[in-house]
């Protein structure tokens, strides 16, 4: 049984990709058994081409390169990679557009998870592309969240709400970690169903962190002394269309985790909120209609997918 899978989404972003695996390869020892699982989610062929003339380049045992013939959003094209993971104690779910910093950071969160009974999921600190200090926690996303925003709940219960932009130092338990890079037990994951493949973008770690929290009585670290680069969202280009994506997988998520009413009162505050918003942007007009709508998945990024068929 391997220590760790590692899986890895490419989606028109091959150099970021390679330069992943690179890292992961450098930066770890033999102290470790691991593997890595590129999922390709179905990018563009000259970019799958390009991603899988450099892996083999590298002719490493540890590498497989699997390619989806449609576009599954990060959930499902995780979930992919899990499919084809080797029988393995923990996943190490890590963007493409990433490098490491720490030596064998992948043993050292391992170690943390063995000595500590009630993590569930951990992760080492972001920095940017100048390894500067990057928030990597966030409070679970929830109706306060939304429409008292954070600054407020971090001020008003400290305890409940850690402040997000400070330096911890010692390993800290937080509400939930960037998707960027998380780390968690197999068995755990399995128990808890894995990704919810219904949340095409966004929330996939808060979803994650909540039901491993309801479940499982098991909570997500954040281990400062581990750290690691993180570009930031290489593959989505910001639009209207993602922030109507944001809209549908938050008030999904909502329902999910809190009920009808919680999802009803914040679709009704988006309502208000953008209609005022579309008056003088009126790019924000699609995304009111949406809202009116009640924004259902059926509206979701997810159904527009085309599908590939050149493996």
């Amino acid at each position: 049984m391997l220590d760790v899978s590692c899986i890895i989404i490419n989606y028109n972003t091959s150099k970021y990709t390679y330069e992943a695996v690179v890292s992961l390869l450098d930066m770890h020892n033999n102290t470790i058994k691991f593997e890595i699982i590129i999922v390709d989610n179905a990018s563009k062929e000259e970019d799958y081409i390009v991603l899988k003339s450099s892996l083999n380049n590298l002719n490493k045992s540890n590498l497989q390169l699997i390619r989806s013939t449609i576009n599954t959003g990060f959930g499902g094209g995780n979930m992919l990679g899990v499919a084809h993971a080797s029988p393995t104690k923990y996943y190490a779910f890590i963007n493409n557009d990433t490098l490491q910093v720490s030596d064998n950071c992948l043993k050292h969160l391992k170690d943390f998870m063995e000595t500590e009974p009630d993590a569930g999921l951990c992760s080492p600190q972001m920095l940017d592309e100048h390894k500067n200090f990057r928030v990597t926690i966030d409070h679970f996303s929830s109706l306060q969240r939304e429409i008292l925003r954070r600054p407020l709940l971090e001020t008003l219960f400290p305890k409940t709400y850690l402040k997000r932009k400070i330096e911890y130092i010692e390993p800290t338990k937080v509400h939930y970690v960037q998707g960027s890079f998380m780390f968690i037990e197999a068995n755990d994951f399995h128990d808890i169903g894995g990704f919810d493949t219904n949340l095409f973008l966004f929330y996939e770690e808060s979803d994650i962190s909540k039901r491993l929290l309801k479940q499982k009585h098991k909570y997500s670290y954040l281990i400062p002394s581990l750290k690691y680069i993180h570009y930031k969202s290489a593959s989505i280009k910001k639009n209207i269309d993602i922030k109507i994506e944001q809209k549908i997988s938050l008030l999904y998520y909502t329902k999910k985790h809190y009920g009808w009413w919680h999802q009803k009162i914040l679709n009704l505050y988006y309502i208000l909120r953008y209609f005022f918003t579309s008056i003088f942007k009126p790019k924000y007009w699609k995304l009111f209609t949406i809202l009116l709508s009640g924004a259902p998945l059926s509206r979701s990024l997810k159904y527009k997918q085309p599908i590939n068929e050149e493996v």
